[in-house]
């Protein structure tokens, strides 16, 4: 008996329902596959340190060394930046009288004087209770048993979380062990026709993605020491907190400036009052990090690491925020990175084509 042929109807019918029972299932199993994600992504960083050290040690022992050391910075760094925020958010919370008493004598009196707006008067207690009533009716807290419920509920997704925090480093672990084995692995998976090509394209987004992290780092480190240090000298209270706060959201381009300069002047306002001296001064500090920033750290540091125009980068920024919220701010620059190297391959392809030569025309031009 002859094999009859299959329909092509039901042939893109199986595979349309394959890709949507696969879509399914990878969207039931998130919780699972983004502990893999997040120590790939670590695997990733760290792997330039690991291949160095394993020249001269074993690999296994190099990732060791490496988790030691990061581990050993970090609590380094915990134990000199606990106590000194700790401090920094205490003065913060002493900061409400001075909200309150600055709304009731200024903001309040200036409406009540010159508009028809009549603005209640606010108090430490009427606020306490504002916000115990917010909580009751938006967290449903009617006795002690549905608080005690809601917050085992909460405890135990801590827990599952604290899991797969405790999972990653393992998982990382295993990623940079066979790191080399598992790339080989995935080479050879590619036909030998686009070999070459596919690993030079990776290759050179490799490198724009690695530049792009590292000088990254460098400038939010040292963007977030200029802000804080200036702020320090000019006796701004909070000045530490909010300089290290504008140096980290400087990952996203105007993010950073942006909260640190409000932030600053608003705690400016508090502290010493409508004093245009002190306010200058944060101006200024806030001017030099962002002169700092664009004439000095990004050239030096990033320099055209990314092959983007500041309006292409204000576009990523703004499309990543729009497509994914602010997990798509974080990702913008460096897919943007990544998508740059594919289209200038595929603009070289393009220019090699025989339509782009004029030898060809597309077949919905073509004359019949």
């Amino acid at each position: 008996m002859m094999n009859q042929p299959i329909d092509p109807f039901f042939r893109r019918l199986f595979i349309v329902v394959a890709l949507v029972v696969a879509v399914f299932l990878l969207y039931l199993m998130m919780p699972v596959i983004v502990p893999f994600v997040f120590a790939f992504i670590l695997a990733y960083l760290f792997n330039p340190l690991v291949k160095r050290l394993s020249k001269y040690i074993k690999r296994w022992v190099a990732i060791i060394i490496v988790y030691s050391t990061i581990t050993l910075g970090m609590a380094l760094l915990l134990w000199w930046l606990v106590p000194t925020l700790w401090h920094q958010l205490q003065a913060a919370w002493d900061y409400l009288p001075k909200i309150f008493n600055w709304y009731n004598q200024v903001v309040r009196e200036w409406f009540n004087s010159n508009t028809r707006i009549k603005l209640p008067e606010l108090e430490s207690k009427e606020f306490s209770d504002t916000l115990v009533d917010y909580m009751q009716t938006n967290y449903k807290f009617a006795d002690a048993s549905t608080m005690m419920s809601q917050i085992l509920t909460s405890s135990m997704n801590f827990i599952n979380n604290a899991g797969l925090i405790v999972l990653v480093p393992i998982l990382t672990f295993y990623f940079l062990f066979n790191w080399d084995q598992r790339l080989h692995n995935w080479k050879m998976a590619i036909p030998g026709a686009y070999c070459q090509k596919v690993t030079e394209i990776a290759k050179e987004c490799d490198l724009a993605l690695m530049a792009f992290i590292k000088g990254q780092l460098l400038v939010m480190v040292l963007l977030g020491a200029i802000y804080a240090v200036q702020l320090q000298l000019i006796g701004l209270e909070l000045g530490l907190i909010i300089g290290m706060v504008a140096g980290i959201a400087s990952f996203v381009p105007y993010l950073g400036f942006g909260i640190g300069f409000i932030a600053a002047i608003i705690a400016c306002l508090f502290q010493f009052g409508l004093d245009w001296t002190y306010l200058s001064l944060v101006v200024g500090a806030f001017l030099i990090g962002q002169a700092a920033e664009g004439y000095i750290l990004q050239p030096l540091l990033l320099g055209d690491k990314i092959g983007l125009s500041p309006l292409w980068v204000i576009f990523a920024v703004l499309a990543g925020a729009s497509l994914l919220g602010f997990v798509g701010m974080l990702i913008a620059l460096p897919v943007s990175a990544v998508l740059n190297v594919l289209f200038r391959h595929l603009y070289s392809y393009y220019r090699t084509t025989d339509f782009y030569k004029g030898r060809k025309q597309l077949a919905l031009f073509e004359k019949r």
